[in-house]
């Protein structure tokens, strides 16, 4: 069965060209033009992943993202002008994984959503468990615990927080991060770095104190374990 992709955007000319890439790149597509209509078919026929606008009719593709990531991670890819600089950064921390500005190229949509769906359905090796002041990251199960409570991370902020587990006390410059989780297009991309850390950090770290995931100013970020 194909992978199954939730595409939302008001403008009908992107929606139906939308349509034809996915579909020749071998996915089968939910097409919705608004918010209400994107999650009512999300909650239908849960989708692989999602492609969002982030201007709709009756609100933003904030909102989608906000509304899917109560329930699912699934990759969801967030579409917005150039500029909207603000706006992507929004819909980063209400889950979305990645952006593309329009205008945009039919080969780069493609690639950026098998790289987040790559990212989401890679299960880890055989790795070990490893457990430092009450944070507990199995890499094997893929499940992360604070104090024995199960957190629910977002594919990539698991797969930020694996790469610095797998690197603990190294210091990862923001463009060996970047290049790790989103690829070498993404080298420059710090803020989009930057979003994600503060989002798994307040998900991981006792709150108001940043024992885990250390900054090197200006730098990088390094997994602290203590020792």
């Amino acid at each position: 069965m194909s992978p199954r992709v939730l595409i939302c955007d008001d403008e009908a000319q992107i929606l139906r060209a939308l349509k034809i890439v996915l579909r020749e790149a071998g996915f089968e597509t939910d097409a919705t033009a608004s918010v209400a209509e994107a999650l009512d078919a999300a909650a239908l026929r849960p989708p692989d992943a999602a492609i969002i606008d982030l201007l709709l009719p009756d609100g933003t593709g904030v909102e989608v993202c906000r509304g899917l990531r109560a329930w699912t991670a699934a990759p969801i890819i967030v579409l917005s002008a150039v500029g909207d600089e603000d706006a992507q950064v929004a819909a980063l921390e209400a889950g979305a994984d990645d952006y593309v500005t329009k205008p945009f190229g039919p080969r780069e949509l493609v690639a950026r959503l098998q790289a987040v769906m790559r990212r989401a359905n890679q299960r880890g090796e055989q790795e070990p468990a490893v457990t430092v002041d009450g944070l507990e990251v199995d890499l094997a199960a893929r499940t992360v615990r604070r104090d024995g409570a199960e957190i629910h991370l977002t594919p990539i902020e698991y797969d930020l927080l694996k790469v610095l587990i797998r690197n603990r006390g190294r210091l990862m410059t923001h463009r060996a991060l970047l290049t790790e989780v989103w690829g070498p297009q993404y080298g420059d991309a710090t803020q989009v770095l930057r979003t994600h850390i503060a989002n798994l950090r307040r998900k991981i770290e006792p709150e108001g104190e940043p024992r885990h995931i250390r900054t090197d100013a200006g730098v990088g970020y390094r997994f602290h374990t203590g020792s």
